[in-house]
């Protein structure tokens, strides 16, 4: 439906993230596959707050280039805004004026500040502003994209969206970098059977589940754990022999450490987080691209696109005891399947 609208039109990317960002490049890709023509207006500096600077300043002039008759905004016939579009359309929808705009809804802030990392009250001042500015984006939006359909419904009964306007678009993994590709084991890991467990370590997904676990198999040792993503020290991380951790890697280096697990966590698994019920993780994204086993949190979003196989597995958010169970009757079915090929 969304590549309905920009067939044949000229236009305008805005994004306040970075331009390779695994939804840009999906959007990015989609666009210049269906439309007549796409310019950007996004930013490389590293700082958030000097990137918006950079953005709205690039914004204002391509208006003024507009008085005469020529730039990004003046020439397009649809402004498409990508990550964060509550920092972008309710300041300049005065410039998109007789523009059709499409928004990437991919983060409402009043759900991730209040009701996700809970940096603010609900009910209070900043939540309201939060709240406020969802909605003002949400009505400006000519078309509006969601990542799943769990999300779309939160939008639509709490921040007013209109059910017309809203399109999912499931996310999808780069596929130049994330591929299936042999296993290689090396050295002490030959012999275990390793689970992977990536993120950027976020509340909703639930790595404290993770760390759980890891502590309650501490005496397994045909098990490893390889956890990638910066653990704060306030969860503190169980040290033990059979757990690794690294705090980031390339995506080029991660896909060759998914290459070589047995088995991925993708969650989310926090249990009592909404959206964590409402989004599935990037990560199993990634590891479908490179057909990787995995365990998901048993979600209402996970459900939309994944069902039981035995690619598959899904575990009750909030619960490493069952975390655990699940992960020795997948080293007892590697261990019968060795034992078989062995024979």
């Amino acid at each position: 439906m969304f590549c309905d609208l920009v067939k044949g039109k000229r236009v305008l990317f805005i994004t306040t993230r970075n331009i390779d960002y695994i939804r840009n490049s999906q959007e990015k890709n989609l666009l210049e596959k269906n439309a007549e023509s796409v310019e950007f207006i996004y930013s490389t500096k590293h700082s958030y707050p000097l990137r918006l600077l950079e953005i709205y300043g690039n914004i204002v002039i391509e208006k003024v280039k507009g008085l005469f008759h020529k730039g990004k905004i003046y020439n397009c016939n649809v402004v498409f805004i990508g990550f964060a579009p509550q920092l972008v359309l309710p300041v300049f929808k005065i410039f998109f004026r007789k523009k059709s705009i499409i928004i990437d809804f991919f983060i409402s802030v009043y759900d991730t500040m209040i009701c996700d990392r809970q940096k603010f009250r609900d009910g209070g001042m900043v939540s309201k502003i939060c709240k406020f500015f969802d909605e003002i984006t949400l009505h400006f939006a000519d078309h509006i994209i969601t990542d799943t359909k769990a999300q779309a419904g939160f939008f639509i009964e709490e921040l007013g969206a209109v059910p017309g306007k809203v399109e999912t678009l499931y996310l999808e993994a780069d596929e130049k970098i994330y591929y299936p590709r042999p296993q290689v084991k090396t050295g002490d890991l030959k012999d275990k059977f390793v689970v992977l467990y990536f993120g950027s370590i976020l509340p909703l997904q639930g790595v404290d589940v993770v760390l759980d676990t890891i502590r309650k198999l501490k005496g397994e040792e045909d098990i490893f754990f390889d956890i990638i993503g910066p653990i704060p020290e306030s969860l503190k991380k169980p040290i033990q022999s059979n757990v690794c951790y690294t705090d980031w890697l390339s995506q080029e280096e991660l896909a060759e450490r998914i290459a070589n697990a047995d088995l991925c966590l993708a969650g989310h698994f926090h249990g009592s987080i909404a959206k964590a019920d409402r989004t599935i993780p990037g990560k199993a994204y990634i590891y479908e691209a490179m057909k990787k086993e995995m365990i998901l949190g048993n979600s209402s979003a996970n459900r939309e696109l994944f069902k039981e196989d035995e690619m598959h597995s899904f575990v009750t958010m909030g619960d490493s005891d069952e975390m655990c169970r699940l992960l020795l009757e997948y080293i007892n079915k590697n261990e019968s399947e060795q034992s078989k090929i062995a024979y």
